[in-house]
């Protein structure tokens, strides 16, 4: 039986924690400024990162990079978060079609990235992420108040501002997804912090789209096993 292994993803904005013990994962997240966890030896820890390393050590061989990952056409510049995202829904997405996987990673950045079935990179779009478009507004105006709940408007046309905010943002984030995916050809996963908020918002055969919002962290446990042949 494999004992506890736990895992971090350094995000852009937060950290990303996955524990894995007795064939059970476990995931949950804190703020870049925390300290690690009580129950976890940072020494044992296997991580990634996308952002601006935390203020505690992380062991240098434990770290996992796009190379290491094995999938077809992965130039080693890519995204190692885009990189796991990809290696987990090919191994874990039922695909008896084999359509091509369609994933929308809604982070700080809303990354998409599109490979075949045989786990080939396909390619993919990045655009700044519901909060990063937030941010961006409220820091470049000076009367504009972004909203700070987030409950999706019914109406296309708003008159209160900050819901007019809200269905524009969501809008450009959906509306890009929309234009690339093809439910006849693909399958939708997303993915990422804001993609159970955003999910509700693409109107499209619930069949042909998948909510998985660890999706990154499980990528990370099954590359991890795969190299103990656990899997």
């Amino acid at each position: 039986m494999v004992s506890d292994i736990n895992f971090l993803l350094v995000g852009n904005s937060r950290l990303h924690w996955a524990n894995y013990s007795q064939n059970q994962s476990k995931f949950f997240h804190t703020k870049k400024e925390q300290k690690v966890p009580e129950n976890i030896d940072v020494n044992q820890l296997i991580w990634a990162s996308v952002g601006k390393l935390p203020n505690f050590s992380l062991k240098e061989e434990n770290e996992i990079k796009t190379k290491d990952i094995q999938l077809s056409n992965l130039p080693d510049y890519f995204g190692i978060d885009r990189a796991l995202a990809c290696l987990a829904a090919l191994k874990t997405i039922e695909n008896p079609l084999k359509k091509d996987l369609l994933i929308a990673d809604f982070g700080t950045i809303l990354s998409i990235t599109k490979l075949n079935s045989n786990g080939s990179i396909l390619g993919g779009q990045l655009i700044p992420g519901f909060l990063t478009q937030l941010k961006s507004m409220e820091q470049n105006t000076k009367n504009l108040k972004v909203p700070k709940k987030y409950e999706i408007p019914t109406k296309d046309f708003l008159i209160n501002t900050e819901e007019a905010i809200l269905k524009g943002v969501i809008n450009s984030l959906t509306g890009v997804i929309k234009n690339s995916f093809n439910p006849l050809k693909d399958i939708l996963i997303t993915c990422g912090g804001d993609s159970q908020f955003l999910t509700k918002s693409l109107e499209t055969n619930k069949k042909n789209i998948i909510n998985a919002p660890n999706l990154v962290m499980e990528g990370m446990i099954i590359h991890h096993l795969s190299l103990k042949q656990l899997i």
